[in-house]
């Protein structure tokens, strides 16, 4: 019915039910945010859609992201979706700069800090200086 020929919505609509799948939109999406460890991705106005298919959900965003960095401040007057995380870099991350280079705490944040969040060149960093 459907493989290479016409498609209209019904026969659409029809197929997915068959197949115990059904998509429900979620209105009035205002922003979503996709947080890495070291960015988040941005979508503005997005179309959000659930996917449902034998009891498993599965979300669709439609929409062109916007890419920042990990905890960069949003638009001017934009209120924070979510407490803001503690200053600086990972505390699992400081560890292992102190640990490998042997230095502070102090001096393994302010490597982290010069090479973005990066722990192996904050460490070559560390040791080409000589500790």
């Amino acid at each position: 019915m459907i493989p290479g020929g016409p498609r209209n919505q019904r026969q659409m609509d029809l197929m997915m039910r068959r197949l115990g799948m059904t998509t429900d939109p979620v209105p009035d999406v205002e922003e979503v945010i996709i947080r890495t460890r070291t960015k988040d991705h941005v979508f503005a106005q997005p179309e959000v859609t659930i996917l449902t298919v034998q009891g498993v959900r599965t979300y669709q965003i439609v929409g062109q992201p916007v890419l920042r960095p990990r905890g960069a401040a949003g638009p001017p007057g934009a209120a924070p979706a979510a407490p803001a995380a503690p200053a600086g870099p990972p505390e699992e991350d400081v560890r292992l700069v102190m640990e490998q280079a042997h230095v502070s705490h102090e001096e393994a944040v302010e490597a982290l800090r010069a090479t973005n969040g990066e722990p192996a060149e904050a460490i070559m960093r560390i040791l080409a200086r000589g500790g």
